[in-house]
């Protein structure tokens, strides 16, 4: 429609999907000779009726999605994802295991706000692609949340093959990525992630076909501080050399954590806080306060502060003296 087609032929199962575009006639075929006897006059093809979607198409899923009040401590952390959602930044979640690192990641996709309808179709082109598309789902109405294995591949994550297909990171488009065990995904894998988080998109070229997917995501990581995970506890039970902890953490290369915003170290949930009630802001409450905080940026510059170029970062979020003065201090001690 945006390249001023008037119509498309699809097949009869896209027929939905494709009909959820306005100010397009959808006809549907079940093979090219039916396409060909509807060109050459000798036949109708069935017309798709447009597809009603009302206010669906920008719900939030709230049912699969883990309450903020339910996770136990780490109020610190609660706070920054809050913070992560608004500004569509990425975070890195660094503590021990049961510190409540995969809860706190399940949680980000209901502090987001619900898909735009541009959103929602960019979202389903992408899982239409990669033939993940459920029947009789026209259009995706969630923030999708996808979270590999540290054992997948850099064609799994990024995409690729003959003819090229959307990897993980395409498919958590205005959605969520989350990497659990950061150090155990290989290093070109990890790798391969840097150029698609900086310039929103990938492209995969193979000898006979070229394709270029989105993928703006938000990217949750999390890792233990040592392999063995207790490095720094109080209950002193880790066992690593210090040289052994300087490798696992080096198998996280220093430009991709450049393109991390938040560093959240989780501490150790104590078994006093399982059982106490639960507690701050809901992910209601919290995601009402984001949708605001992103209309306000949409308003001010069309981006997320995560986006912002030089010159928008300068005439938005200019340092004052007091501002410059902690920053360099910062810089020249850490």
């Amino acid at each position: 429609r945006d390249r001023g087609f008037r119509g498309v032929i699809v097949a009869p199962e896209n027929a939905a999907e494709a009909a959820v575009v306005d100010g397009l006639e959808v006809r549907s075929a079940d093979g090219l000779r039916d396409v060909c006897a509807f060109l050459s006059g000798d036949t109708e093809l069935t017309i798709a009726p447009p597809t009603q979607l009302g206010s669906e198409a920008t719900a939030v899923n709230t049912e699969a999605i883990l309450d903020l009040a339910d996770i136990r401590g780490q109020e610190h952390a609660k706070r920054a994802f809050e913070i992560a959602a608004a500004g569509g930044h990425n975070l890195l979640l660094v503590g021990p295991p049961g510190g409540g690192k995969t809860m706190l990641a399940r949680a980000m996709p209901g502090l987001l706000p619900p898909l735009g309808f541009r959103e929602a179709m960019e979202v389903t082109a992408v899982h239409s692609v990669a033939g993940m598309l459920k029947p009789n789902t026209p259009i995706l109405r969630e923030r999708p949340f996808r979270a590999p294995h540290h054992t997948a591949s850099a064609v799994g994550l990024v995409g690729g093959g003959d003819p090229p297909r959307p990897g993980e990171i395409a498919l958590a488009h205005h959605g969520v990525l989350f990497l659990d065990e950061l150090p155990e995904f290989p290093r070109e894998t990890l790798e391969a992630l840097r150029e698609p988080m900086e310039e929103g998109h990938v492209t995969i070229v193979r000898a006979r076909s070229r394709a270029r997917y989105p993928s703006r995501f938000t990217l949750v990581a999390a890792m233990n501080p040592c392999p063995c995970g207790y490095h720094g506890d109080p209950s002193d039970r880790c066992e690593c050399a210090e040289e052994r902890v300087k490798r696992y953490r080096a198998r996280v290369s220093g430009p991709l954590l450049d393109r991390i915003d938040l560093y959240i170290p989780l501490p150790p949930v104590r078994v006093a806080q399982l059982g106490e009630a639960a507690s701050g802001p809901t992910t209601a409450e919290v995601r009402e306060r984001v949708i605001l905080a992103r209309a306000t940026q949409q308003t001010r510059s069309g981006e997320t502060n995560a986006r912002l170029g030089v010159r928008a970062l300068r005439e938005v979020a200019e340092l004052d003296a007091a501002g410059t003065r902690l920053l360099s201090s910062a810089a020249d001690r850490l």
